[in-house]
C-alpha cells in the first residue's frame, strides 16, 4: 500500500512517542549514558528534500540540522564571521572578492574541500535557478560576472559588475552552503557540518551521527535523532515526557509558559527579526486596490496577535519589524483597523452583494478567496482569524492548510489569493534581499506587485553604500507597500528554543540558521 504524504504526517504525529522509543533503542529518559551520547531534537518538517537548490526550506534545513556550512557564519548581531573561509580581500570598487578557503577542510565523507569544491557548489545553485529546476533564487542575494577557483592558492575569486557593500553576508546565507556535488543532495547531502546523515525517513525523522572529519572542534554527541513533529502541543509534550531533549519554536502560548515556569526546562528566546505576513496575489481578483484596502482595514491585528496567538507576535503595519532601525516609528498605517470604513470602501466601489447570499461580488462573480497556510509559528491561526473577520464584511475566505513544500510550490506557481509565511527579514544582515519580493523585475516577486517608484528606489538601494541614506530609502519602500495595500502583515514573531536539563547551550540564534550546533552539549 502506498502511504501518502498526508497519511505519513498523521502517523508521525500520532505515534511520536512510540517512534522515539524505537529510535532511542529503548533507553529511558533517565538513562545518563543515553543523555551523554544521543541528542534528541524535535522540530517542524520544513522540506521533504535536502537539496538546497530545490527550495529555500531545503537550504535552511541543511544548515539548521548541522549538515552543511557556508563560507561565513552570522553572529547574533547579524554580522558575518569567518567559517569555511578564513581570510578575504576586496578591491576598492568592491567588485572583486578573493576568498581563501581554510586549510585541512574535509567533507564528512573524507573528501578534500578545495577552491574547486566551493565553486562547483555555488555554481550549481545558479545553474538550477537558471534552468528552472529549483525554486531557490541565489541571485536574490548575489549576482556575479565570474567565479573562479585556484586550488593551488586555495582561493576563490568572485567578480561582480555592481559593488556589494559586504558580500561576505550574502555568502553566509544557507543558499551558499558548501556541499559535495557528487553526493545525493535530495536525501543525503554531504557537507562539512558537525553531523552526517545516517538515515533519512522523509517526513518522519533523520538519524544522524557525528562527523569524524569535523574541522572545528569535537562533536559533543555520537548520535543525533531529529523527529519531525508538526503540532506544537505534541512537541511540548514530547519535551516534557523526555522523548526529546530540545524543541524548536513552541508556538502555543500556554505550552510555552509552562516550560518557562518550570525549573526542569530552559527556554531561549530572541527578539524577533521575523515578520509573519501574507502575500497578496495581484495577478487575480486582488488586483483591485479598493478590495485590498478594505480587506486590510477589516482585520483586527491587535486581537489576532495578543489574543488569538497569545502574544507570541507583536502587531505592526510594515514588512520590516519595529525591532530593526528602519523608521518603523515614522511610518503611517494607511489601512488601520476600521470595519465600518472597510464596508464603506466596498460599497462605494460597488463591490456589493446583489444576490442576497451574504457575500460580495466583483465583476459579477462572488468573491471567494483561497488562503494557503502551513503549520509554522501560528500561521494557521492567523489564516483562520482573517477568514472569520472578513466574513463580517461579506468576503468569503477558504483556508487551505498544507505542508511547507506544497505551499512554496503553489506560491511560485501563483496558485493562491492569500498565502501566509514568516520570513526572517534580514537574511543576509540587510533587508535588501527580502524587499526583492516586491521588486517588479525580480524572479522572487511571486505576487505580481508593480510600482514604478518602488522599483526605482529599490534599484538605487543596490548601489547605495551610505548607511543613513539606505535607511531613508528602506523607510520609503516600506511606506509605498503600506500605501498600496500590497502586503497583509500579521505581526513580528519572537523565536524560541526549549530544552531539558540534560543539555546545555540550546540557544536560539537571531539568524535562525543554526539549530543543531556544537554549542549544544550534555550538561555536566
Amino acid at each position: 500500500m502506498k502511504i501518502t504524504k498526508k497519511i505519513r504526517n498523521i502517523l508521525s504525529t500520532a505515534l511520536i512517542v512510540t517512534m522515539m522509543s524505537t529510535m532511542l533503542t529503548g533507553c529511558s529518559k533517565g538513562d545518563s549514558a543515553d543523555n551523554s551520547t544521543v541528542l534528541k531534537f524535535g522540530c517542524t518538517n520544513f522540506s521533504e528534500s535536502l537539496d538546497p537548490s530545490a527550495m529555500p526550506n531545503a537550504a535552511w534545513a541543511v544548515s539548521r540540522y548541522g549538515i552543511g556550512e557556508s563560507l561565513f557564519k552570522f553572529d547574533d548581531k547579524m554580522e558575518a564571521d569567518y567559517n569555511l573561509c578564513d581570510e578575504y580581500s576586496v578591491n576598492n570598487d568592491k567588485t572583486e572578492w578573493k576568498l581563501h578557503i581554510r586549510e585541512g577542510l574535509k567533507f564528512s565523507n573524507g573528501k578534500e574541500v578545495n577552491a574547486s569544491s566551493v565553486v562547483k557548489s555555488i555554481e550549481y545553485m545558479y545553474e538550477q535557478e537558471k534552468s528552472g529546476k529549483g525554486s531557490t533564487a541565489p541571485s536574490q542575494y548575489m549576482i556575479y560576472d565570474s567565479i573562479k577557483a585556484d586550488d593551488e592558492s586555495r582561493t576563490v575569486t568572485i567578480k561582480t559588475s555592481k559593488p556589494y557593500a559586504d558580500l561576505t553576508k550574502a555568502l553566509a546565507h544557507p543558499f551558499f552552503v558548501i556541499l559535495d556535488m557528487e553526493s545525493d543532495l535530495a536525501n543525503n547531502p554531504v557537507g562539512t557540518g558537525p553531523y552526517v546523515i545516517d538515515k533519512y525517513d522523509v517526513g518522519v525523522s533523520v538519524a544522524m551521527k557525528a562527523n569524524e572529519h569535523y574541522w572545528k572542534e569535537e562533536v559533543p554527541y555520537e548520535k543525533l535523532n531529529i523527529s519531525f513533529i508538526e503540532d506544537s502541543t505534541t512537541k511540548a509534550m514530547a519535551l516534557q515526557n523526555g522523548d526529546i531533549d530540545v524543541a524548536e519554536n513552541i508556538n502555543t502560548a500556554n505550552d510555552l509558559k509552562k516550560l518557562q515556569d518550570s525549573a526542569d526546562f530552559n527556554v531561549s528566546e530572541t527578539v524577533g527579526v521575523r515578520t509573519g505576513f501574507a502575500y497578496i496575489n495581484q495577478k487575480g481578483i486582488l488586483a483591485n486596490e479598493d478590495l485590498r484596502k478594505a480587506i486590510l482595514m477589516a482585520i483586527d491585528d491587535d486581537t489576532l496577535c495578543n489574543k488569538t496567538v497569545g502574544g507570541l507576535y507583536t502587531p505592526g503595519a510594515s514588512v520590516l519589524p519595529s525591532t530593526l532601525d528602519y523608521g518603523a516609528d515614522k511610518l503611517k498605517d494607511a489601512t488601520p483597523y476600521d470595519e465600518k470604513e472597510a464596508i464603506k470602501i466596498l460599497d462605494d466601489a460597488k463591490i456589493v452583494d446583489t444576490d442576497g447570499d451574504g457575500y460580495r461580488e466583483l465583476d459579477g462573480k462572488n468573491i471567494e478567496l483561497n488562503f494557503l497556510t502551513y503549520d509554522s509559528r501560528n500561521l494557521p491561526d492567523f489564516a483562520e482569524g482573517v477568514s472569520s473577520q472578513l466574513e463580517k464584511i461579506g468576503i468569503k475566505v477558504n483556508v487551505k492548510k498544507t505542508d511547507a513544500d506544497t505551499e512554496w510550490n503553489m506560491l511560485v506557481a501563483g496558485e493562491y489569493d492569500l498565502l501566509n509565511t514568516n520570513w526572517m527579514t534580514v537574511q543576509d544582515g540587510d533587508p535588501y534581499g527580502y524587499l526583492d519580493n516586491w521588486y517588479g523585475k525580480s524572479n522572487a516577486n511571486y505576487c505580481g506587485y508593480q510600482n514604478d517608484e518602488y522599483d526605482k528606489i529599490y534599484e538605487s538601494l543596490s548601489t547605495e553604500m551610505n548607511e543613513e541614506k539606505r535607511k531613508d530609502m528602506i523607510e520609503k519602500l516600506q511606506q509605498i507597500l503600506i500605501d498600496d495595500a500590497a502586503v497583509m502583515i500579521h505581526g513580528y514573531y519572537n523565536s524560541n528554543m526549549s530544552s531539558n536539563k540534560s543539555v546545555t547551550g540550546a540557544d536560539i540564534s537571531v539568524a535562525d540558521y543554526y539549530w543543531i550546533t556544537t554549542a549544544i552539549k550534555p550538561a555536566k
